[in-house]
């Protein structure tokens, strides 16, 4: 992997390593490190936030202390592969990493009873999230937010060269500085300079990894109609790395009890563009108060969007190089904070 860069001295806390305030130990002997910001007095609901790809446990940071300060923790940790989770820059399986969060939801529920909790997934997280509360035997929560869920029925032109290749050189690393195309993930320069230069990030990818997550995406996606309980999912219009061909059939697959929340100029990191605090007052504002409108608008501005068609290109649009975040973040980042 590449080595972690160091930050300029004037943003030395954009590298700074927090460490984990617990460990999940689960079935198979692994200790999955997290992030939890915990609330003066008893919580009245809990988040287990699950962070997306190439990221880690620090993805929620920047939000979380507003939850716990309306009594709500949140508890975040590293997905198998990623952060200080075990097996660092490999991709775990699928059916494992969906398997970490059912054990990780067991653990919270038996430690807080009484505590309403809530899943909250971030791109990856959230097709990971979609995956497990498909399945029959879901677990029991609150409610499931998705933010952005990485999403995407990629057709043969990707999936089967990408496959070919991964199967030959399973660790061949790419940064996504390969591809001749430009991802803006957030308009705020400060999380994506963050996201840079926090120890935890994964730089590179190995192919391997890369042929898990488009899988996954594909996988997700086929789930949708299944989902299972109280469900949000906030979306971006300018989301460049899941596009409306990969998201619109997604959101009219899913039940019709899902709340959909579109957020007009959201990027793909929702929750850390500089308009990140409508998108989390959204959050809260579901949690509290389900059945009310949500503040933002999100909800007639779905409607809106979705009626006008957007996303209805053909299939074969969708067969696009697949940008691996963060390591194409470099020379955007590298140009703006030295």
């Amino acid at each position: 992997m590449p080595p972690v860069p160091t930050p300029p001295a004037r943003f030395a806390q954009l590298g700074r390593l927090v460490p984990p305030q617990r460990f999940f130990t689960l079935s198979d002997g692994a200790k999955i490190p997290a992030r939890v910001w915990q609330p003066a007095g008893q919580p009245r609901a809990i988040i287990l936030a699950l962070h997306g790809f190439n990221d880690s446990r620090d993805a929620w940071e920047a939000q979380a202390p507003s939850f716990s300060a309306q009594q709500i923790m949140v508890v975040a940790p590293d997905q198998r592969g990623f952060g200080q989770a075990p097996q660092r820059g490999s991709w775990a399986g699928t059916a494992r990493m969906v398997k970490d969060v059912r054990e990780e939801v067991a653990q919270l529920q038996q430690a807080y009873p009484q505590t309403p909790l809530y899943l909250a997934g971030e791109s990856m997280g959230g097709a990971i999230l979609m995956l497990l509360m498909a399945q029959p035997d879901a677990p029991h929560v609150a409610g499931t937010l998705l933010l952005a869920p990485a999403v995407w029925n990629f057709g043969w032109a990707t999936g089967l060269p990408l496959r070919v290749l991964a199967h030959l050189f399973p660790n061949t690393l790419v940064t996504g500085r390969e591809l001749p195309v430009h991802v803006v993930a957030s308009d705020n320069i400060m999380a994506l300079a963050r996201l840079y230069y926090d120890p935890l990030t994964l730089r590179a990818t190995r192919l391997q990894a890369l042929q898990g997550l488009v899988e996954l995406m594909k996988q997700a996606a086929k789930a949708a109609p299944s989902l299972h309980g109280p469900v949000l999912c906030v979306y971006g219009d300018h989301d460049q790395l899941v596009p409306p061909t990969a998201m619109v059939p997604v959101w009219q697959a899913m039940p019709a009890t899902v709340r959909r929340d579109l957020i007009p100029g959201g990027h793909h990191l929702l929750l850390r563009d500089r308009q990140g605090a409508r998108v989390q007052q959204d959050m809260l504002n579901w949690i509290n108060t389900p059945q009310t409108w949500l503040p933002s608008g999100g909800d007639s501005a779905a409607a809106a969007w979705l009626a006008t068609g957007v996303g209805a290109e053909s299939a074969e649009k969708q067969d696009v190089p697949l940008p691996v975040l963060p390591a194409m973040l470099e020379q955007f980042v590298l140009g703006r904070s030295q």
